[in-house]
């Protein structure tokens, strides 16, 4: 160890010789190991390290010549200095013998005591220099082992460049996160690198030059790099620059951090909350529309209220039945058994046959709410409003449709209604707009409603369809009046546009649900304004919006998006958030008319 003392090696066959030896090298620092022979001397040159020795030439068995050779002749002991000693004057002849046989020295007893000490102490300091060079040498290893070792083990890809640009170090690490062996990427050009993507690569050798051209500096960069699997990725590149000195070159260390699964999570993440306030502000602006419609049709505030209550019971006993499936499905016949059990009814007078079926997320809620109106009225008015009655509900899907029938029997004489009411509004138009098809008969033994609906929200056969509702009057039979063309996809939230529409004295076109009904209405009715969803079932509005724009017809969106998710070449339409209230329709539509006003 660096603090234990050097160890000098005294060979001499006479005791006093040695004795004298210890009396003359008394020194902190140093122990002297004294032996009678040569062969002594060889056992303890093997157990035992030495700064020096010193030996005497003239011994019997094995003189000191023979001891040296045998020294020189051993991996373990050719680098010990020798010093002869000898008694007897020497002529050149046995000098350069010693010499040849790796002496050092050459010293006559008796010893001069000052000039022992005095070459003893220069191979002694020698010692210790190369004692402390072995340490530095071996905690150098040691740290550039742990540098190797935990660039090998980083869970980021680390490399080296030198100032020519030229990879000098690719750790095992790099190998694992960018998948190019070492062999193939140490010495390589860096200009010539296989990761690098090929329009970017200037960009990158640019920021390379700047760091080595910058002294000591620390930055990070974002680039794009190829994966050797080929694959495209995004990375964070942590870089490290050295100014080069007159022995050290400039280099820069990198460390990569491949960040392509947190850049798709984050903006996984950004369209889940959009997705999920899009959710609410439809929910809220539907929740408002029964609201608004239900208040036009009640015939006093507790009327209102019960049919409010049950029809927000309604959408949260399918949002309930949603949530359990993590909103991917909900399961027709639960989704019935939620809905129609309203009251005392018995099990035998409400007959349910059909399969098992999901039904997608946003049919599930229009379908609760249809099922709500058909068991609140057959409560008021129908089969369940007496002791007798009976409902009967029949389903059945092929070919991705939906075949559901409801009928009545048992109940009091229907009545045809003189008026069609909210219930049979909302039951006729929250499907309509898928392409549906429902039909109601209102025949006096029992009411009969016939449903056909497309399990997709948007069936191929009904993509290219005519939109069902009656087109808006042309500009010849109401001369003057606006036509306002609505988009939305959400049947409650377009008649509430379409009445406000009307409530203001402009004509509403639509509703269309979809881009195709959407361009098909701008090409047939000519809309003077246009209020568009932001969304339509998934279906981006950019068409739409292209459309409009090409025929110089102001628009706004009606969305419960930020902005950020609507198309970004019509950033600077107004924009109309959901919920909405009467008087932020009309302003908008003011808003609109202003710009036609200011066009002409």
């Amino acid at each position: 160890m660096l603090n234990e003392p050097l160890k000098i090696l005294a060979v001499d066959d006479v005791p006093e010789n040695l004795v004298a030896l210890e009396a003359a090298l008394d020194q902190p620092g140093i122990e002297l190991v004294t032996v009678p022979s040569g062969f002594d001397a060889l056992e303890v040159l093997l157990r035992e390290e030495f700064a020096l020795a010193l030996l005497d030439v003239q011994m019997p068995g094995m003189d000191g010549f023979e001891l040296a050779e045998l020294m020189r002749g051993t991996e373990r002991t050719r680098g010990v200095p020798i010093i002869f000693l000898t008694a007897v004057a020497t002529d050149e002849r046995r000098k350069f013998r010693g010499y040849e046989t790796g002496a050092v020295d050459y010293l006559l007893k008796p010893l001069d005591i000052t000039e022992l000490n005095s070459k003893v102490a220069v191979f002694v300091e020698l010692a210790r220099q190369r004692r402390e060079i072995a340490r530095q040498r071996d905690e150098l290893g040691l740290a550039l082992g742990r540098l190797r070792a935990h660039g090998d083990n980083s869970p980021l890809a680390v490399l080296e460049i030198d100032a020519n640009l030229r990879v000098v170090s690719w750790y095992r690490s790099a190998e694992r996160e960018i998948g190019f062996a070492a062999e193939d990427m140490l010495g390589l050009k860096v200009e010539d690198a296989p990761f690098l993507v090929a329009g970017e690569r200037g960009h990158f050798l640019e920021n390379m030059r700047a760091l080595l051209g910058g002294g000591d500096r620390r930055e990070m960069q974002e680039h794009r790099y190829l994966h050797a699997d080929g694959s495209l990725r995004k990375g964070e590149w942590y870089c490290s620059s050295l100014a080069g000195t007159g022995v050290r070159p400039a280099t820069v260390m990198i460390e990569l951090l491949d960040v392509t699964a947190r850049h798709r999570a984050e903006e996984t993440q950004r369209l889940l909350i959009g997705e999920l306030n899009h959710r609410v502000k439809n929910t809220l602006a539907t929740v408002q529309a029964i609201a608004s419609q239900g208040l036009r049709h009640a015939h006093s505030p507790q009327s209102f209220q019960l049919a409010f209550t049950g029809r927000l019971q309604a959408l949260a006993r399918a949002h309930s039945l949603l949530s359990t499936t993590t909103w991917e499905a909900a399961s027709l016949r639960r989704l019935i058994a939620d809905q129609v059990a309203i009251g005392t009814v018995s099990e035998d007078r409400l007959r349910l046959s059909g399969p098992d079926l999901d039904l997608p997320p946003e049919m599930a809620l229009r379908f609760s709410l249809i099922l709500h109106e058909l068991t609140t009225n057959a409560h008021k008015y129908g089969a369940l409003s007496n002791e007798t009655g009976i409902v009967t509900l029949a389903w059945g899907h092929a070919d991705s449709v939906l075949d559901f029938t409801w009928r009545e029997s048992g109940g009091p004489t229907v009545i045809t209604p003189e008026r069609r009411g909210f219930g049979s509004t909302l039951i006729e138009s929250s499907m309509t707009a898928d392409g549906a098809r429902i039909t109601a008969d209102f025949a006096p033994d029992g009411v009969h409603w016939h449903l056909v609906l497309p399990l997709a929200l948007i069936s191929e056969e009904f993509e290219t369809a005519a939109p069902t509702a009656d087109p808006a009057p042309t500009a010849s039979s109401n001369p003057g009046t606006l036509r306002i063309l609505v988009v939305e996809d959400e049947p409650l939230v377009a008649m509430e546009l379409m009445m406000e529409i009307e409530d203001s004295g402009a004509v509403p076109l639509g509703p269309a649900n979809t881009c195709d009904q959407a361009v098909a209405l701008i090409r047939q009715g000519a809309p003077d304004l246009a209020l568009l969803d932001g969304n339509l079932n998934g279906e981006k509005i950019d068409t739409v919006a292209d459309e409009l724009a090409a025929r110089a017809i102001p628009f706004a969106f009606v969305s419960g998006y930020d902005r950020s998710h609507l198309p970004s070449a019509h950033a600077t339409r107004p924009m109309l958030g959901k919920p909405f209230l009467s008087t932020d329709v009309r302003s908008t539509v003011q808003q609109l008319v202003a710009e036609i006003a200011g066009a002409v």
